[in-house]
């Protein structure tokens, strides 16, 4: 855990949508609420977006890129940061 108060994420390769479909990701994403990996908002499909926004989704994320110490409320459209 790095601050952020979240659940962890799951362990997969890769974003989880896009292994299942077979397409690519550019970054990916891991949802605060329910640990599912999607891929960022570059990336062609943007599951974690259509995550976020989802009947029932979950509207916070947080980065996976390596060093990253924040998340995006897809909501309110603000990045957050540890305190």
């Amino acid at each position: 855990m790095d601050g952020l108060g979240e659940v962890p994420a799951r362990t997969t390769a890769g974003c989880e949508d896009c292994l299942r479909e077979g397409s690519t990701w550019v970054q990916l994403r891991a949802c605060l609420g329910c640990g599912h990996v999607g891929c960022c908002d570059s990336s062609p499909r943007q599951h974690a977006y259509r995550h976020a926004h989802a009947a029932g989704g979950h509207p916070v994320a947080r980065s996976l890129g390596p060093g990253a110490d924040w998340a995006w409320c897809y909501v309110d459209e603000v990045f957050l940061r540890p305190a």
